[in-house]
């Protein structure tokens, strides 16, 4: 998705910075409005909305930082660039704590800047797109469409079958990793239903041992073993007239299977214990966590139990394959864990977490946010080490695309490795590295002390 224009507000009152940076980020396709008056600036924000600040630090009329706070009561959602020429630690964490969304030192590149405004640009047309979306999948709820959220290619695949074989009562085999949502395309398979006015039972095969599988499944009669002190309906019969979505069935052991393929075929069976044949109206809808087919080849599944279940059969994609849904289900998470707060995260921290793979998708998404939401104190923007996993291994998705640089660091780094370069083309022989480089020898010895170079 390409980025899109903005409108910036440019607060600075240097001549020859401002020219330049309004230049390069017009010709960038931005809007862009300069004050070189901090209280200009504050007063006009007061009556226009700007998607992005560019403020300098020192400033007549008002500083920075009241630019900053200025922007952030007019709209929590504006992106903050501050920059300064009288960088420190102490200024760097005054302005992130006060919702800075980024701290650039003078001297600087424009080019980085303008890189920083194409992903903000990039992430709010997204955010734009996804809340278009969902306010579609809201109206289309008054006509029986569950909420299920994503608009990428892969997950409105998956709706498109949905709707297509909810109204049916084939058996339907979903197939997902862990934390892909698997209950939940269940249950809107049962919403879409002629069934949903009637039970929807759910029940994990793999959480339950073989013999409490059975009786949790087909029910037991009084006195089928020692506990069996009364009649017990199963989930079965429970879910008679609606529908019985059996989790995990790839952890069912046999013996149950063969139960279950008499009930899929003859929709009837006996409780643990008695003889009575009970007949249910049911629409089986199963899940597995790995290919089903699989466990068939390997003797640990039957292969007829297998083709009955999987008539229709719907493979969610993982998270990371969800391309461009992850902004829309953060903004829901945070609405539904929020407790009513409006809790922000802001757009580089957005765009590190596309950049994490969620080997728990979708369930350890929401567990990440509940627990930034819990982290937070009276804080409303949520923190990238409480969105994101800190190990090792997995640190490069906290780090920032880019590292913003001052023009001083970005030649005296160029100048080094030139030099060196130079030094091993030659051999070493600085006589000859003085005379490709047209420098004297005694600048060249002078440099070399300078940057340690032996």
């Amino acid at each position: 998705m390409t980025s899109a224009p903005m409108n910036v507000l440019l607060v600075e009152d240097e001549p020859s910075i401002a020219v330049t940076l309004r230049d390069d980020l017009e010709a960038a396709g931005h809007a862009v409005t300069h004050l070189d008056d901090g209280k200009k600036a504050i007063d006009l924000l007061q009556t226009r909305a700007f998607d992005v600040v560019i403020t300098d630090v020192r400033l007549p009329g008002a500083d920075g930082m009241q630019v900053l706070a200025a922007a952030k009561r007019a709209r929590p959602d504006t992106e903050v660039l501050v920059m300064t020429a009288y960088a420190t630690i102490e200024h760097a964490v005054e302005a992130m704590r006060q919702g800075a969304d980024d701290y650039i030192q003078k001297p600087f590149l424009n080019e980085h800047v303008l890189d920083r405004l194409a992903r903000i640009g990039k992430f709010r047309s997204l955010l734009h797109e996804n809340q278009r979306l969902r306010e579609q999948l809201q109206s289309s709820q008054g006509q029986g469409l569950p909420s299920v959220i994503g608009q990428s290619r892969a997950m409105q695949s998956v709706v498109k079958t949905v709707r297509t074989i909810a109204a049916t009562d084939a058996s339907v085999l979903i197939e997902g990793e862990s934390g892909t949502g698997k209950e939940r395309i269940a249950r809107a398979i049962h919403l879409l239903s002629p069934r949903k006015d009637k039970a929807f039972v759910a029940l994990s095969c793999g959480a339950l041992p073989d013999t409490l599988l059975e009786t949790e499944l087909f029910g037991h009669e009084k006195g089928a073993f020692t506990d069996a002190q009364r009649q017990r309906r199963g989930r079965f019969e429970i879910a008679d007239g609606g529908t019985i979505f059996l989790d995990d069935i790839d952890d069912m052991p046999m013996s149950v299977q063969v139960k279950l393929l008499r009930v899929l075929q003859e929709r009837e069976f006996e409780r643990v214990g008695g003889e009575t044949l009970v007949r249910v109206d049911i629409r089986v809808v199963a899940a597995t966590k790995v290919p089903l087919l699989d466990h068939v080849r390997a003797g640990k599944f039957r292969e007829d139990l297998f083709y009955r279940l999987n008539v229709v059969p719907i493979r969610l994609p993982t998270l990371r394959e969800r391309e461009g849904d992850l902004p829309l289900l953060v903004q829901h998470f945070v609405e539904k864990l929020g407790g009513g707060r409006a809790f922000t995260v802001k757009t580089d921290v957005l765009e590190a977490m596309t950049g994490y793979s969620w080997p728990g998708n979708v369930r350890e998404l929401e567990n990440r946010i509940a627990q930034a939401i819990a982290m937070s104190g009276g804080a409303t923007v949520l923190k990238k080490e409480h969105l994101l996993p800190v190990d090792k291994t997995r640190r490069a998705a906290l780090e920032p695309p880019t590292t913003l640089r001052t023009l001083r660091e970005v030649l005296v780094q160029a100048e080094r490795e030139h030099l060196e370069s130079v030094l091993r083309g030659v051999g070493g022989h600085r006589t000859k590295a003085a005379s490709v480089l047209g420098i004297s020898r005694k600048v060249l010895w002078e440099k070399l002390k300078d940057y340690g170079i032996e």
